[in-house]
């Protein structure tokens, strides 16, 4: 990213000589909500008689820019620094007093009743709210909707249960799509949930939590212009801990387990043509080897499985950040801002292509369903009611040792044909007595 005009000061440029570690700088959200604190802070301080009218509303100009995103460029301090997240606070201070103009001194005025122990981590808090909010939530729904779409569209499609990879009693299509559906449909409660306690922010608690050197209506004040973010149920809690985010990104873990076990079905059903279950026929997106003409790989379900494996390293990363509150302060906060953010955004990405790229278009093999699920020993547990488990079980050991059906056997053992028709009924036996 060219920079044309360096708005930052000196301590900026000592923390990018003393962090060169990634090349990754704070998440551009967090950055615009630090923006948005600045400028509201600057009002408030101006509506308690803190700071001069012309004064903070020059500042509130320039902080309203930097929420807007047009100074991202002046934001280039890797986002592996101190752990409090001091430089990057010290950076918008330094670019939003410079933007002010004549008399604008960036920790006296733009800084004023706050420290960066308390705005950094609540910019974090606010954007990734935000975030998961307008970004992370509807691709969520996306998904579940798509998954949806296919539990109605294959209701009534058969196909033999499997239960520890082993053949198990039938189930439809459509049910186990609802099932997935019902997976991402919970893990967008679960994370929405966790919203409430996120919002919570350290705001006006500055260095330790005590609130020193703010006015005690500041941080009310502050949260009701920007319209977000809560009041700490206990100011130290929310200072001297990240439980919050450690919870949310907590909630996105799930989304990942869930992920993970739907695109390995799909793979799994989709696998073939030839030689695997062949079950499902995913859409074709593209070449799937150089060497081998006409294979195609289900593309878009790896690609979910990598990112389900990214989120889930991420919270791993997040957790151990959590545990680092040591006294009145976390000092691992950036990392955790890094996690939190990329997490959200390739969960995101990848919800809306797993909807769109894959689900949206998988057709289901009726006849290799049909076969499967008509070839199954498993369907003689139906039997069971009828004739008992030991008989059943014989009848099993023979079928497959004879390589016939179950209904061939169980004719020979001496079931009647009447019995065998409403007990082998595939349909009936996937409605099962729960529905």
């Amino acid at each position: 990213m060219a920079v044309q005009q360096e708005l930052w000061g000196p301590e900026t440029s000592k923390a990018v000589d003393n962090f060169p570690v990634s090349g990754e700088r704070v998440p551009v959200p967090v950055v615009r909500w630090l923006g948005r604190v600045k400028a509201e802070a600057a009002r408030v301080n101006a509506e308690l008689g803190l700071l001069d009218a012309d004064v903070a509303e020059r500042i509130a100009q320039a902080g309203d820019e930097v929420a807007r995103g047009e100074h991202d460029d002046q934001f280039p301090i890797d986002v592996f620094q101190t752990g409090s997240g001091t430089s990057t606070n010290t950076n918008a201070n330094e670019v939003i007093a410079n933007l002010a103009g004549d008399g604008v001194h960036p920790n006296d005025h733009v800084n004023l009743g706050q420290s960066s122990n308390d705005v950094f981590p609540s910019a974090v808090h606010l954007a990734a709210v935000a975030e998961v909010r307008e970004q992370l939530l509807p691709a969520t729904e996306r998904l579940a909707d798509a998954l949806s779409a296919k539990g109605s569209a294959f209701a009534d499609i058969v196909k033999a249960g499997r239960t520890h990879m082993m053949d198990a009693v039938p189930v439809t299509l459509g049910q186990e799509f609802a099932g997935y559906a019902a997976q991402i449909s919970l893990g967008r409660d679960r994370i929405s949930d966790a919203l409430g306690r996120a919002e919570q922010i350290p705001l006006g608690g500055t260095a330790t939590g005590t609130g020193l050197n703010t006015h005690a209506e500041f941080a009310a004040r502050v949260r009701e212009r920007l319209g977000a973010g809560q009041a700490p149920l206990d100011r130290f809690e929310a200072q001297g801990s990240r439980d919050g985010l450690v919870e949310l990104h907590g909630a996105l873990k799930v989304v990942a387990v869930s992920l993970t076990k739907i695109a390995n079905d799909l793979v799994l059903m989709g696998s073939g043509p030839r030689t695997g279950l062949g079950e499902l026929m995913l859409p074709e997106l593209q070449k799937g080897s150089s060497i081998m003409p006409g294979k195609v790989n289900p593309v878009i379900p790896e690609v979910t499985l990598q990112v389900a494996a990214q989120v889930i390293g991420n919270d791993t990363a997040i957790t151990v950040a959590g545990t680092q509150g040591n006294f009145e302060l976390n000092v691992r906060v950036p990392m955790i801002a890094r996690n939190v953010f990329e997490s959200i955004r390739i969960l995101t990405s990848t919800c809306r292509l797993l909807a769109d790229k894959c689900v949206s278009g998988i057709e289901a093999n009726e006849e290799a369903l049909r076969r499967y699920a008509e070839s199954t020993p498993a369907i003689a547990t139906a039997l069971n009611p009828h004739i008992g488990y030991d008989r059943g079980t014989e009848i099993v050991k023979e079928a497959m040792a004879s390589q016939r059906t179950i209904r061939e056997v169980a004719i020979e053992k001496g079931v009647d044909e009447k019995t065998l028709d409403e007990a082998l009924d595939l349909r009936a036996m996937a409605r099962g007595s729960g529905t």
